[in-house]
């Protein structure tokens, strides 16, 4: 390993005033742009290396950039033409009443899976989910909980930027990494509506009429026109593995995109859904940029060897790193995005020196950015809060039940890495 330009210390003081700054409501991309130089002044650098560094951590995210960026098709489409709402309403009625709280936590699930980022996956289900609840009788935090942890057992096996980052990362197939976390998201599912069915009947928090929108009814897409766009993806991005022909995502995620505008009879509206889609993902590209600088600073100090050295202190095995380094990254950002990007940018090198597969360790990270990924200072607690008009407090409950269902996810994914799949 080459000798650290920064020191442990200044590494994490730099983390700890991006924390703070994001906690104090300041752009989190400047916030970690901010964080990045402070810690690698205070960590030896100068001023002009600490730059440099920053540029160069910034430039290894642009190829996860240039991806996001172009997924922003496939995701404007999903939602303009109506193809995700078709999706989420004919899971829903497929599975019924008697089976709402499954029905709403695999309809966020899959919405999610086929590459609409969480947040919008529950905004996109919540009206649904709503109207069920106020016929059944659920409460508000039963329904919010079957959206959240359908949506994050949908992100591990998603072509979402944390997913597209993290395949960067360590350099793995999008393809193996989305399959890779099938069964810890199954796991996190199963533990999503056995939680999510206890919460449904706390009383006093039961959905009214009044939290139901007064919605235009849109003309929806039939099924099969819905979920062209999707299956596209799968089978473009499936044949690298099935028949050894590599279709880069960049390619794959907007052709998908295309297919859905284009099947749904939307093509004179692709301008204004493709800038729709660039509108959705160029907050997590520029986040991710600003992850880049953070990460550089990061990659480049002792933190490394400073950890290693304490699992060795501890008598713990290395590929601990990956789901602590997931759930500690997660934390800080308060991002699934920006926590998997972190953990994967620093401590790569140190698993795969530990001889821990690309793949395992990525699927590991990814799983473990989901156990406290949405704290206060992120804008996925307030998005989801606000999608079911729940309050702060109430919304700071249910961090807890989130937790568990990304733990179960965690722990799925590091069981199997250590039977050997």
């Amino acid at each position: 390993m080459e000798a650290a330009a920064f020191t442990t210390a200044g590494a994490l003081i730099g983390l700890a005033v991006s924390i703070i700054l994001i906690i104090r409501k300041v752009h989190p991309a400047y916030s970690l742009i901010l964080g990045a130089l402070v810690g690698g002044i205070l960590g030896g650098g100068g001023l002009t290396e600490t730059v440099n560094t920053m540029i160069s951590g910034a430039g290894t995210m642009m190829s996860s950039v240039l991806r996001i960026l172009t997924s922003g098709i496939l995701a404007g489409a999903l939602i303009e033409t109506g193809a995700a709402q078709k999706i989420a309403e004919t899971i829903v009625d497929r599975l019924g009443a008697k089976r709402a709280v499954a029905a709403i936590a695999i309809a966020t699930m899959v919405i999610c899976a086929v590459g609409v980022f969480i947040d919008i996956s529950v905004i996109t289900v919540a009206p649904i989910a709503l109207a069920i609840g106020e016929r059944a009788g659920l409460s508000r935090s039963g329904v919010l909980l079957a959206m959240i942890g359908g949506g994050k057992a949908g992100n591990i096996i998603s072509p979402n930027p944390n997913t597209i980052a993290l395949s960067e990362g360590f350099s793995v197939s999008l393809t193996s990494l989305m399959v890779k976390n099938l069964i810890p998201a199954l796991c996190a599912l199963v533990v999503t509506i056995l939680l999510a069915s206890i919460l449904v009947k706390k009383p006093g928090d039961a959905i009214t009429k009044k939290d139901l929108e007064s919605r235009k009814e849109k003309e929806l897409p039939p099924f099969w026109k819905a979920i062209a766009g999707p299956l596209v993806v799968i089978v473009l991005l499936a044949l690298r593995p099935v028949a050894g022909i590599a279709i880069d995502p960049l390619i794959a995620l907007p052709a998908g995109g295309l297919v859905c505008v284009l099947v749904t009879g939307n093509a004179k509206n692709t301008m204004h859904i493709c800038e729709f889609g660039l509108s959705k993902v160029v907050g997590v590209a520029i986040l991710l940029i600003g992850t880049g600088t953070i990460a550089g600073i990061i990659k480049a100090s002792a933190l490394q060897g400073d950890v290693t050295a304490l699992l060795i202190f501890l008598h713990m095995p290395a590929f601990l790193l990956a789901p602590l380094s997931g759930i500690l990254m997660a934390a800080a950002t308060a991002s699934t995005t920006a926590g998997a990007t972190v953990a994967a940018q620093t401590f790569a090198p140190v698993l795969l020196e530990a001889g821990v597969p690309a793949l395992s360790a990525a699927a590991m990270i990814h799983a473990g950015a989901t156990v406290v990924d949405s704290l206060p200072h992120g804008s996925f607690f307030h998005a989801t809060g606000g999608s079911v008009y729940m309050g702060i407090k109430e919304r700071m409950k249910l961090i807890p039940f989130e937790a568990l269902v990304g733990l179960t996810s965690t722990a799925a994914a590091t069981l199997l890495y250590l039977l050997g799949f």
